[in-house]
């Protein structure tokens, strides 16, 4: 291929794929954007990054800008569902480097920042309204991927290099290159909200209770995003969404019922959580290479959708686009991202699994005093050693 005509195609305008086009438009490449939605945005509500998206975003050249719209604090440790501390962290938010150093961050403004790095770059082209109809994935070395959707009623088909697929959870590539991985419902459900706050607890503080997980964490000066996730039969409708919420937590901590009773209906989201399983067995397929969501879809419970997706997109650019654009093997580039994501990405995974095991999934009667008093127990210095492997990531 030629390299001063690179071209990829990024199926997905959400994080993973707007952080992987800036990357690749960085590396060289021309870049097109297939946003199924008519409009580029993110759905959600609120999220905590920690210092291993920070790094990617540096990476982007965007931690400035990132810093500007998130607020730096730290994780408080976990309460039981009447407020006693099960475990308690360092406060450590005024340390960067700090292992439970996290950001919180509203949904839209970090897409924003990523979606305004895109329409920056002459080299990215964003279209919305693409439904992606067929994935031809192509051979390195060999025959370009093909790629067709339709906007409206129009059909549009084109060859391209490389095809990143990072279409989410659903992802419709992966349900043609690998339509055996297939998204399953978690067993939980998570209602979120970001709500006005100036005098709750800025930390990121988590509460358990049978099936349930509470928390919330500033992400501005005057808000605070919190989430109440649990067991839920999948698809099901409460008729009054924040009447369900109040009731389900009508007994639990006086700072939960509060940021509850604060939210109004037209603040509170609700959305079943599907996770993939121990992800692809390849995070690429001929010329596509997958990303976050569509390739390794995990539990919220670990913190790190937003954070991966981000380093996904930021290997694309420097494992794929950097060396193909100076004169490198693309299969041995494929290749070389395959080997750096799938392993920490199902490490991580795996590690979502334990904590909500151990955690929000566990029932209820014996158990939860049981699992309190053994966290009680523990110090707090090994769990911090173990989210290391995570939190002090590197960009290649």
């Amino acid at each position: 291929m030629a390299a001063d005509d690179l071209k990829a195609v990024v199926v997905g305008g959400g994080i993973g794929g707007l952080a992987a086009a800036v990357a690749l438009a960085q590396a060289g490449w021309r870049v097109t954007v297939l946003e199924r939605a008519p409009a580029f945005g993110e759905v959600g509500a609120g999220l905590a990054t920690t210092g291993n998206g920070m790094t990617a975003l540096a990476a982007l050249g965007l931690a400035e800008a990132a810093r500007a719209v998130a607020y730096q604090t730290g994780t408080a440790g976990t309460q039981d569902s009447s407020g006693r501390w099960i475990m308690r962290m360092p406060d450590t938010r005024s340390d960067p480097t700090a292992v439970t150093t996290i950001w919180g961050l509203q949904r839209q403004r970090l897409h924003g920042i990523l979606r305004a790095a895109a329409e920056a770059a002459d080299a990215i082209e964003l279209v919305t309204g693409a439904e992606v109809v067929t994935v031809g994935p192509g051979e390195p070395g060999g025959v370009p991927a093909r790629v067709a959707w339709r906007t409206g009623p129009q059909s549009r088909r084109v060859t391209t290099d490389l095809v990143v697929a990072a279409d989410g959870v659903r992802s419709a590539v992966r349900a043609q290159l690998f339509p055996a991985a297939l998204a399953r419902y978690s067993g939980s459900t998570s209602w979120r909200a970001v709500i006005a706050d100036t005098e709750t607890e800025d930390r990121l503080v988590q509460a358990w209770g049978p099936g349930t997980e509470f928390g919330s964490l500033r992400v501005s000066p005057t808000e605070i995003y919190w989430y109440g996730y649990f067991r839920n039969p999948e698809g099901e409708v409460f008729p009054d969404e924040l009447a369900a919420a109040r009731e389900r937590f009508a007994t639990w901590a006086p700072w939960v019922r509060g940021l509850v009773d604060k939210t109004t209906a037209d603040q509170l989201m609700r959305h079943d959580v599907y996770h993939l399983p121990g992800g692809l067995p390849a995070y690429t397929n001929g010329r596509v290479v997958f990303a976050g969501d569509a390739a390794h879809a995990m539990l919220p419970t670990a913190g790190q959708g937003a954070a991966t997706a981000l380093e996904d997109g930021v290997c694309v650019g420097r494992l794929i686009g950097a060396p193909v654009r100076n004169g490198g093997d693309l299969a041995a580039a494929l290749a070389a991202y395959d080997r750096a994501r799938r392993p920490r990405c199902r490490q991580i995974a795996r590690t979502a699994i334990l904590t909500a095991r151990l955690g929000c999934d566990l029932g209820g009667g014996w158990r939860q005093p049981v699992r309190n008093a053994i966290f009680r127990l523990l110090p707090p210095a090994p769990l911090l050693k173990a989210g290391q492997s995570i939190v002090r990531w590197t960009a290649p």
